[in-house]
């Protein structure tokens, strides 16, 4: 592997930031063996069409990206008092175990080139265990980044018959020199019968690049519901991933994206159904304007095992510019014959015909475009269960629009 990362960052970076967090002996070799692993490992995959390889991972300059001693943030973490929602250094000594039996186990910390990366680095993050039975709601969690380079690790646990609501945000304060780089990996393990809903808002500053992985292993009769909303950034590389690896286990996965100015966006949302009785729902709706550009990959994989498989996809990307671009890709990936899916991606500008009937109604141009693409992302709203996230999500998409000339 030709890139190269901060000349700090080596086997004395990686035993100071465990040794200040606390870690025992076994986080410390993880973290020893994803840096080893860094010069055999491959960049995340990502779309590419003749000639062209949509986002360049490998190009971002991560000698000037990456400074991990100087990693600082400023965290929110509140929960009900029946769960725990720790900071990763009190998880370590409260929930020493459970951390031992649940980190990498679904993501995998040598996944790729950035998933070794952020298990080497990661400097903050949050550990939310719900006991069994217990029904949680009002978790948050809001990140504020105040350096130029953070790496964030969250973990949600979910007992058995319990259920949780998540809403998590990254933002970042000052203004720093230079570009920055956001990483967050979240590993959520749904047990039998669980429920847990998280939702993301992504509103980091227009300097900064941003890699995050979420997956979730999902048990029996357990849904896992994910709404993923990106709006800030420079770059972002974002994966939301569902394992349904229990009978009659359920996902959803809701995702929306603005961007404008030179923003580029590349989310993608994957299932994959590994028994039988699942049901998978995905649900992605993106705006770009400007010089923005955008890219979606969703993948269905229906495993031999999986019989009885109910699974759907669709994906709209609006583009209001002659200057932005789209691609999609959509796929099915079909091992069982009782299965039941469908999958769709459509890219396209506003509706001319819609705009003449809204114009010629009195309605000033402006009025009527903004009026469209706020009721373009009306199935995406209709979506998000989580009151607070749809409505910051609404004002952001509200903002942007009247700032736009």
């Amino acid at each position: 592997m030709s890139t190269q990362v901060h000349a700090s960052i080596d086997e004395a970076t990686v035993r100071q930031i465990s040794d200040e967090l606390g870690e025992p002996e076994w986080l410390l070799e993880t973290r020893l063996d994803a840096l080893e692993a860094l010069d055999e490992l491959a960049f995340p995959d990502v779309i590419q069409t003749p000639g062209r390889k949509w986002t360049n991972l490998e190009d971002l300059d991560y000698e000037a990206l990456v400074d991990p001693l100087d990693a600082t943030e400023e965290k929110d973490q509140i929960g009900p008092d029946e769960i725990d929602v720790l900071p990763f250094a009190e998880a370590i000594e409260e929930h020493g175990d459970l951390l031992e039996e649940y980190f990498g186990s679904v993501v995998d910390p040598e996944k790729n080139y950035l998933t070794a990366l952020s298990t080497a680095l990661f400097t903050t993050g949050t550990v939310i265990h719900v006991p069994e039975g217990v029904d949680a709601e009002d978790v948050t969690i809001r990140t504020t980044m105040t350096s130029r380079s953070l790496f964030n690790y969250t973990l949600v646990v979910a007992e058995e018959s319990s259920s949780v609501t998540i809403l998590e945000r990254q933002e970042t304060a000052e203004d720093v020199d230079g570009d920055r780089y956001y990483s967050g990996i979240t590993e959520l393990v749904a047990s039998e019968n669980s429920y847990v809903q998280y939702g993301n808002l992504q509103d980091l500053d227009e300097t900064t690049y941003t890699y995050s992985l979420r997956e979730a292993d999902v048990g029996t009769y357990a849904t896992a519901s994910w709404i993923e909303c990106n709006v800030g950034s420079k770059l972002t590389k974002s994966s939301v991933e569902s394992h349904l690896n229990g009978d009659s286990s359920e996902t959803k996965i809701v995702g929306a994206f603005y961007g404008h100015n030179d923003q580029h966006f590349d989310v993608d949302a994957r299932v994959w159904h590994n028994a039988e009785h699942t049901t998978a729902d995905l649900v992605t709706r993106g705006v770009i304007d400007d010089r923005a550009r955008s890219v979606y990959e969703g993948v269905q994989d229906v495993g031999r095992e999986a019989w009885d498989t109910n699974s759907y996809q669709r994906e709209n990307t609006l583009m209001l510019s002659d200057e932005s671009e789209a691609d999609a890709s959509p796929k099915l990936i079909i091992n069982n014959h009782d299965t039941e899916a469908s999958h769709s991606a459509t890219v396209g500008q506003v509706s001319e015909e819609d705009m003449f009937y809204m114009t010629s109604r009195a309605l000033p141009e402006r009025t009527a475009r903004n009026m469209l693409v706020e009721g373009f992302y009306v199935p995406v709203f209709e979506e998000i269960e989580v009151e607070e996230l749809r409505e910051d999500l609404k004002g952001r998409i509200h903002d942007r629009l009247q700032a736009r000339e």
